[in-house]
């Protein structure tokens, strides 16, 4: 899901006013997609554009983006997180990571404007406790940065934890080996006791985790590996576990006659994965870029490439469990975006779909939930002022 333009986009949502001029267009209809405004708003969200080394803080007011403010960050910006507390945003450089407080969508430089990790990380999320910083700069690795969770260096390195026993090099910092050094996407379960890595030809591996461990959240290396069904074309390319712990969804490279395609998993005891019935479902495109299960977990939608500069869809599905047997369901009709969509993420309020195209035409995209056709979006709001390839939003 990255490209080397380096640019990542995250959204955290609260709130926008008139602003910005040209940022604001109401696109045409194509190929399902219904166009239309809405007086709906959202939370904050924030762009990191790479090309100018900064991030864009905005929100949506009633249909309508505001401009919060921008805040310089250093080059070689490579990826974004927001802490579930709502309190920090991290950003990840070819220097380290940099820690940014969060007031009212302001961001601040903290820790005395010094990296809390060299770390280049290439993806990273932080765990519901806001304990740890979890990531992986492409070294073989997967890292457990501990943080700081009371008193005036929240958010921070936890360097008063000793260092992390068992492991041969000495670092307060605690690691796991990858099987390779790719990886496109991470995430942790919500209810912290796994994580899982897609990286890419050698297939999606998960990891056990423990939050409140004393010593290594992790255990010592991958207790299972999904393969790819076929290994090509970047193979395990994104990843998401559904909100409440039922299901690994993982979105794969020609999974499905050479297409792109969603691959199901039920997360069972002790983190058992078993694939369901009729997976991989056929996404929609050539690569499966980005997975975002609605906070409701009832559906599920995924983002597309179907070409390098041709735009590309969000095709969404319903999930259905009898007796613990799930299903997946297509909706009827996908929504059109830019070119390479590569990430997605829900407002705050539950009110909008937001996608990062790193292709362009837009760059970014803005949808609401139709209110008559059940899993529909509605494209509502488009922009190309500033260029992305990540997204999240807040919690």
């Amino acid at each position: 899901m990255k490209s080397v333009r380096w640019a990542a986009l995250l959204l955290v949502l609260t709130a926008l006013a008139a602003g910005c001029k040209g940022f604001w267009d109401l696109p045409t209809s194509s190929g399902g997609t219904t166009t239309t405004t809405t007086n709906l708003s959202s939370g904050h969200f924030y762009i990191l554009d790479s090309s100018t080394s900064q991030i864009v803080s905005y929100y949506i007011n009633a249909g309508a983006l505001t401009l919060v403010g921008t805040v310089a960050v250093p080059t070689g910006s490579i990826a974004i997180t927001v802490a579930p507390n709502d309190d920090f945003l991290y950003v990840s450089t070819l220097q380290g990571i940099y820690l940014y407080t969060i007031s009212n969508g302001v961001l601040t430089e903290g820790n005395s404007s010094q990296p809390i990790t060299n770390d280049p990380a290439v993806a990273m999320q932080v765990d519901s406790t806001n304990s740890w910083l979890v990531e992986t700069s492409g070294t073989g690795n997967l890292n457990a940065v501990p943080l700081v969770t009371t008193g005036s260096t929240i958010g921070q390195l936890n360097s008063a934890r000793g260092d992390c026993p068992g492991q041969s090099v000495v670092s307060v910092v605690c690691s796991v080996p990858l099987t390779g050094s790719t990886v496109h996407q991470l995430a942790i379960s919500p209810n912290n006791q796994y994580i899982f890595a897609a990286c890419a030809t050698n297939g999606t591996e998960a990891f056990g985790f423990n939050d409140a461990s004393s010593g290594s959240p992790f255990g010592s290396a991958a207790y299972d590996t999904i393969t790819p069904v076929t290994n090509g074309a970047g193979a395990a390319l994104s990843l998401a576990v559904d909100p409440t712990n039922r299901v690994l969804y993982v979105g794969e490279a020609d999974a499905v006659n050479s297409n792109g395609g969603l691959r199901v998993f039920t997360i069972g005891t002790n983190g058992a994965l078993a694939e369901i019935s009729g997976s991989p479902f056929a996404s929609g495109g050539a690569g499966p870029h980005a997975i975002l299960p609605i906070a409701d977990g009832d559906d599920v939608y995924v983002a597309n490439w179907t070409g390098n500069t041709t735009a590309g869809n969000i095709a969404g599905f319903s999930i259905s469990d009898t007796n613990s047997t799930f299903s997946l369901t297509p909706f009827s009709k996908t929504v059109a975006t830019g070119a390479e969509p590569n990430a997605l993420a829900q407002d705050s309020d539950g009110n909008f779909v937001l996608a990062v195209n790193a292709g362009g035409s837009p760059d970014f995209d803005a949808y609401y939930f139709d209110t008559t056709t059940a899993g529909q979006l509605d494209t509502t709001i488009t922009s190309s002022s500033y260029a992305g390839t990540a997204l999240a939003a807040n919690h």
